[in-house]
């Protein structure tokens, strides 16, 4: 793991940056960005649509200013209801257009629920699985005229969250995958087994810890997501109770060399105190990311 934290992104929703409608305060970019750089973060994640520049030349311009890259972007897309998938396809095209300006090489695709958020779980029929898969490959298309591979983020609240639809997914499709622990430890799957099975498949990595007890709660239905959220569901990474080490070892021993995301979502009030807020957080998971790298020093060269 010598160069792991050569290889570590900061991603806006760990500053409390969602898209979902009333999800909170949102933090701005300028912040965020000079926050992530200050504490050593070597690139990011696009954030929901919108929160940085769509136009090319002023997103460059925000990157340069701040001495960092993206490397990514999550890109949620309803699938199997055909009466939206043009439209959604549609997006698709845009994101990944922005995407391949920035010198990304991976669309992370968010399998959207037609529910609003993230609290209603989603059982696809025969149908619907059979029309996701199809536009899984259009998908996959429109990346690929862009220079850009596809990796499919399980998600709690969207189509793709437990470990069966992990299970099916990786059966029936060659999609490749974003391997979030936290969401698909949420889902009931593990991620250690998934890596060790899926490595091929693995093209971005999503580090997440939850606190143990409130993660049952979600999964048993007791508590609603994204209040879940708000109360502390997702932990600096070490403080829960998600396998990180071993999922990293196992990406590791399996040759991943791409890029790990620390994302430890949450939702604000209001905006927080300077040197305060996500940012401790998010220095405590870079912390034990360099424990686990065995070097503090670590300076390695950033995938391309």
């Amino acid at each position: 793991m010598s160069d792991l934290l050569g290889r570590v992104a900061g991603a806006p929703i760990s500053w409390g940056v969602d898209g979902s409608p009333g999800w909170g305060f949102l933090m701005d970019r300028e912040r965020v960005l000079a926050e992530m750089v200050a504490m050593g973060l070597r690139a990011t994640e696009l954030g929901p649509d919108g929160y940085l520049p769509t136009d090319p030349g002023e997103l460059a311009a925000l990157m340069r200013r701040h001495r960092t890259r993206v490397v990514g972007g999550f890109v949620p897309a309803l699938l199997y209801r055909p009466e939206a998938v043009d439209r959604e396809l549609d997006y698709v095209s845009r994101a990944a257009r922005q995407l391949a300006s920035t010198g990304s090489t991976v669309l992370v695709l968010g399998p959207s629920s037609h529910h609003p958020g993230y609290d209603t779980q989603v059982d696809m029929s025969e149908e619907e699985w059979t029309a996701f898969l199809a536009n899984l490959d259009r998908v996959e298309t429109i990346a690929r005229v862009e220079g850009l591979r596809v990796a499919l983020h399980p998600h709690w609240g969207m189509a793709i969250s437990s470990a069966g639809d992990v299970d099916r997914l990786l059966d029936s499709s060659t999609i490749g995958l974003c391997l979030d622990t936290g969401h698909l430890s949420l889902g009931g799957a593990d991620p250690v087994e998934i890596a060790r099975r899926a490595v091929d498949r693995v093209l971005h990595v999503h580090l997440k810890d939850l606190e143990p007890a409130r993660a049952g709660r979600v999964r048993r239905g007791d508590e609603p997501f994204r209040q879940a959220v708000i109360d502390g569901l997702f932990v600096p990474l070490g403080r829960g109770g998600v396998d990180i080490a071993g999922t990293v070892a196992a990406l590791e021993a399996g040759g991943y060399r791409g890029w790990y995301v620390l994302e430890q979502d949450c939702a604000l009030p209001a905006e927080p105190p300077v040197g305060g807020g996500p940012a401790v957080d998010a220095r405590d998971s870079l912390a034990y990311l360099r424990a686990l790298a065995g070097s503090a020093g670590d300076t390695a060269t950033a995938p391309a």
